[in-house]
């Protein structure tokens, strides 16, 4: 049992206490869950190391600072409007609180990013970064092909499928190009005739895929996947050009690269969207590198911060504590101000003994009677405040 200093404050009206006396309360809850909050992050950026984690108010354990408790007239003077005094300390722990938020969010972003990274650089050959894998060594026997007609296209397809992509790739998306054009094979029946070119011909009498054959080669290989190149008609005309008159009018083409790479995700290949950089893996390695120092750095920073606001929330959690208990016992006992306050602190499963013991000694036989009576109701002739730092 410890004795425990309220401070003399101001009291104002009835109806100003009794109002306060229910937004106390609210306050009572916030301000605690912002203490808790500070707390688990803490504990969540020291993971395992417990060390990292000795919280304390003012250089001393909460327990002991509970013990040792003295109002802080400097930053809450005691002479303020109840209503003012409990603005002022939830208002500072609110902006500990949104200041807190901000923190949060920007080490998880940071973290997501370096996850990102991480799993992109040690990934199988769907997800990693193919700059980081695919070398000058790999590239150097590879054509790559980036024109307006002619596109390379790699896709990752597990070793399982690799029989059946390759069998099939060839005519995989079969209506895409129209290859229909005039018959330049010099057919013997069809001398002496007129042939069609330009807008008479129906470049959709023909229909194939946009793979060229015999361009598929294997480029990268794991243990599980293998990455393959093709290469596409990215550009199909679909009407020729032509004149009229002196003027000469252009023909029109569709884009068949995002068409293809449709097609190949419908049919669940992977493509992979790759612009060879060899420069590109050391760049990674050292992006890689930088993201991990800025995470250590805000986890330092943040564990830092931790350990400065919670003594400063806790600080401001005690203080309405305190004036709940001054609150609740002027509208208990009335005018003049006169109680005394003591601080119990109880071993774990022993609060109901406790209040059983304070109900006996302090009690009168009416209030017990009324007790036995109210069943659930709980009343004390004394104002009893819990309190779990």
């Amino acid at each position: 049992m410890f004795k425990f200093e309220v401070p003399s404050l101001m009291v104002g009206t009835l109806d100003s206490l009794m109002n306060l006396s229910d937004a106390l309360g609210r306050t009572d809850i916030i301000v605690e869950s912002i203490v808790r909050k500070i707390e688990k992050t803490a504990q969540d950026l020291a993971g395992q190391n417990k060390k990292l984690t000795d919280l304390t108010v003012g250089g001393v354990p909460a327990p002991r600072y509970i013990q040792q408790f003295a109002w802080d007239y400097a930053k809450y003077p005691n002479r303020r409007p109840l209503k003012e005094l409990v603005a002022l300390i939830s208002g500072g722990v609110s902006a500990v609180d949104e200041e807190l938020k901000q923190l949060g969010v920007s080490y998880a972003d940071k973290q997501a990013a370096l996850s990102d990274a991480k799993r992109k650089k040690g990934g199988n050959l769907m997800a990693v970064e193919l700059n980081d894998v695919l070398t000058a060594e790999v590239m150097k026997d590879i054509e790559i092909h980036d024109t307006d007609y002619l596109k390379t296209v790699f896709i990752a397809i597990p070793i399982s499928a690799k029989e059946a992509f390759e069998s099939s790739i060839e005519t995989l998306g079969s209506t895409l190009v129209g290859y229909g054009g005039p018959d330049w094979s010099r057919d013997p029946a069809k001398l002496g005739q007129p042939v069609k070119f330009g807008s008479l011909v129906d470049r959709h009498q023909t229909r194939g895929s946009p793979v060229v054959p015999g361009s598929l080669q294997v480029v990268k290989r794991d243990s599980d996947i293998h990455v393959l190149m093709i290469a596409v008609i990215s550009a199909w005309r679909v009407k020729a050009g032509y004149y009229e008159g002196d003027d000469f009018v252009a023909g029109s083409k569709v884009d068949l690269e995002d068409e293809f790479i449709r097609i190949c995700r419908e049919s669940r290949y992977v493509v992979r969207e790759f612009t060879y950089d060899p420069t590109q893996g050391s760049r990674s390695a050292m992006a890689l590198e930088q993201l991990q120092v800025e995470v250590d750095g805000m986890r330092s920073g943040l564990t830092r911060w931790c350990k400065t606001h919670f003594g400063e929330a806790f600080v401001a959690w005690m203080h309405i504590k305190v004036i709940r208990v001054f609150c609740e016992s002027v509208l208990r006992y009335g005018l003049p101000v006169d109680f005394t306050a003591v601080l119990y602190k109880v071993a774990p499963g022993k609060e109901t003994n406790l209040t059983i013991a304070l109900d006996n000694a302090l009690g009168s036989d009416d209030t017990k009677n009324d007790i036995e009576e109210e069943g659930d109701e709980e009343y004390h002739d004394f104002v009893l405040i819990k309190f779990e730092p």
